[in-house]
């Protein structure tokens, strides 16, 4: 096997880019890491290192502080170099954890995660993070051993060929295959990963690369021709869309997560305040738009708001900025908004038209295009009078008056869910990070807990991976150990990556969980209810009837303090109880009524018209009033 060359850098056709000048040393991860370590600027003088030595040496000049890893056969010679480091290692409890946690920490700070595992299982155990990152377009470089040259292709101990296996799942990888490229192999992870749309990378070391001797140098000259990511849109088309977004009487401007990861929240506000156009944030784009701003109409979706879903469906513009048109966006996509045009800005030229046609095509960062939109609108305003959108807001927030997001309470006395999340959200505020798992508490936690910054809400949005939640927010707080991170996890998902509390325990990092134990893979079991006559084929878990396990037991056994509550009553009182405790991990098992459910919704392949508020009930909506 040959390290790729060059040319398949582009191998996956979700991430075509453009054509472009060779990046240039001074380009490593811009805005994340430094280019050159911050002891020695400029080229270090050659010295006679080991490869594991130049690794270790690679992530301290790119400015790595964390690496979540487990050490084993083929990674073992970094670990030695790594015992001297600056580098601080979080030895995690399943590999897993750590590419979670390595997203996590992304996420949380806009920085790259890094996380390190052996070879064989110990790189396949990486596969699933690899592919939340992959989906969700997360900076993520993947570190991991392999077996030795000469033993590849051998079925040798512990071989897999992980870089074939995540060719779909990476923005891209590399076979290294001599010690003197590791810093540039490195460097060029770093900056692939970080700039356009961020995504994961891997590294595969063989063994006796690390072992062997070598010099080493820095900073390395970056030899990646043909990637260059198109920043700047084009300026006809930013113009055309400025005059549609003048002249259209529905407009929508529907937000994903690449304004949050171009940092383009301020600009959104001004672009929306300007236009009076009314905004919805998908679930990877909440807090990207103040919940509580007047124009926001909340998430769109098979989960969101009433208005969120109508304002699409009806629109006669849709201004998609850093959104995909996934299909849990859309639903049936022949029927998604059938009359309104298109407006789609996104870095990944792959992106634009992919599910839908765009009648305005914007290549470009989502901050430039933001920008030169208020510009070009500011430009279309002042010589044509926009469009009158009163009868659109009317109708609008008629909807929100009529079917806001509720809840009833439990008519077996048992402790509402909802209840739990939305106290939570009151209590811990707008300033704590909040990491939810992947269910109902999920979008429970989506709909009832008000985001009104940006990076304070982590998830696992297109993979939608069961386990994220624990590791995730283990990594959020390793990045911004000086606010508050509370995880959001159901009884069936805290139980697949639990063990990373034992983590937390000792590396003395004080996460809050808050596990919404409903005794089923809940769901599931409201989907059994709806469309398989409740037939409730393997959902329970036994946590209410058996109490197995004990969360509270199993939270101190893993070194945290353990709580439950069961009532209303002891809600606030028992998250006040958990927000006191900062210098240990906090586990409180809510044990909560098994039957609700999460509305409004859209059932799996269905149109978005077909949207149900409550079980049996469908929201009315004269369309001669639009």
């Amino acid at each position: 096997m040959t390290r790729p060359t060059p040319e398949t850098l582009a191998h996956s056709a979700r991430r075509t880019r453009a054509n472009a000048e060779p990046a240039t040393a001074d380009q490593v991860a811009p805005g994340t890491h430094a280019a050159a370590s911050p002891a020695a600027p400029g080229v270090r003088q050659p010295a006679q290192i080991s490869g594991a030595g130049s690794l270790v040496r690679s992530l301290e000049a790119l400015g790595v502080d964390v690496v979540f890893g487990i050490p084993g056969g083929a990674i073992l010679p970094a670990y030695d170099p790594l015992y001297d480091s600056t580098v601080r290692h979080i030895l995690v409890r399943h590999e897993q954890g750590a590419g979670h946690a390595a997203t996590g920490y992304a996420q949380a700070t806009g920085k790259v995660g890094v996380c390190m595992a052996t070879s064989g299982p110990g790189a396949t155990n990486l596969v699933t993070p690899i592919a939340d990152a992959y989906m969700d377009s997360v900076a993520v470089v993947a570190i991991t051993g392999q077996v030795a040259r000469p033993s590849i292709g051998t079925d040798a101990f512990q071989e897999a060929d992980i870089q074939g296996i995540t060719l779909p799942i990476t923005k891209h990888n590399f076979l290294v295959q001599t010690p003197e490229e590791i810093p540039q192999v490195l460097a060029e992870a770093f900056h692939l990963a970080s700039t356009g749309r961020p995504g994961p990378v891997l590294v595969d070391i063989p063994k006796d690369v690390l072992q062997a001797q070598t010099t080493f140098s820095w900073p390395p000259t970056l030899d990646l021709p043909g990637y260059r990511p198109t920043l700047h849109p084009h300026g006809k088309q930013i113009r055309e869309a400025a005059r549609l977004m003048n002249s259209a009487r529905r407009p929508v401007l529907y937000v994903g997560g690449g304004v949050l990861k171009a940092g383009a929240t301020e600009g959104l506000r001004r672009l929306a305040e300007l236009t009076g156009i009314p905004v919805v944030t998908t679930l990877m784009a909440l807090g990207a738009f103040p919940d509580s701003h007047p124009q926001h109409l909340g998430m769109p979706g098979m989960h969101g708001t009433v208005s969120a879903v109508y304002s699409l469906q009806k629109s006669d513009l849709i201004v998609a900025l850093g959104a995909r048109f996934d299909d849990r966006v859309t639903g049936k996509l022949d029927s998604f908004a059938p009359d309104a045009a298109v407006v789609h800005a996104d870095i990944d030229p792959a992106e634009i038209g992919k599910n839908r046609h765009a009648d305005v095509p914007i290549v470009g960062d989502a901050q430039h295009v933001i920008d030169e939109l208020i510009v070009a609108v500011t430009t279309e305003r002042s010589a044509v009078h926009p469009a009158d959108l009163g009868d659109w807001w009317t109708q609008l927030d008629d909807l929100r008056k009529r079917y806001p997001l509720g809840y009833e309470e439990p008519t077996d006395g048992t402790l509402s869910p909802q209840y739990v999340i939305e106290r939570l959200g009151k209590i811990a505020g707008p300033d704590a990070v909040y990491v939810a798992g992947v269910g109902q508490h999920q979008m429970w936690a989506s709909q009832f807990i008000s985001y009104e910054r940006p990076g304070t809400w982590l998830n696992s949005g297109g993979l939608g991976t069961m386990g994220y939640s624990v590791p995730a927010a283990m990594g959020a707080k390793v990045g911004r150990p000086d606010t508050v991170v509370w995880a959001v996890d159901g009884d069936g998902c805290f139980q697949m990556t639990n063990q990373e509390l034992a983590t937390c325990a000792l590396e003395g990092i004080p996460v809050k969980i808050a596990v919404i134990n409903n005794g089923n893979l809940g769901m599931v079991r409201q989907w059994q209810t709806l469309f398989y006559n409740e037939r409730y084929s393997n959902t329970e878990l036994g946590t209410h009837k058996h109490r197995i396990p004990d969360f509270v037991k199993l939270a101190e056994a893993l070194g945290c303090v353990g709580l439950r509550c069961e009532s209303a009553a002891d809600v606030d009182s028992t998250i006040e109880a958990a927000m006191a405790i900062n210098d240990a991990p906090v586990v409180i098992d809510f044990v909560v009524g098994k039957d609700a459910m999460v509305w409004p919704m859209v059932a799996a392949g269905t149109s978005n018209d077909e949207i149900m508020f409550a079980r049996g009930v469908r929201p009315t909506f004269d369309e001669d009033d639009i």
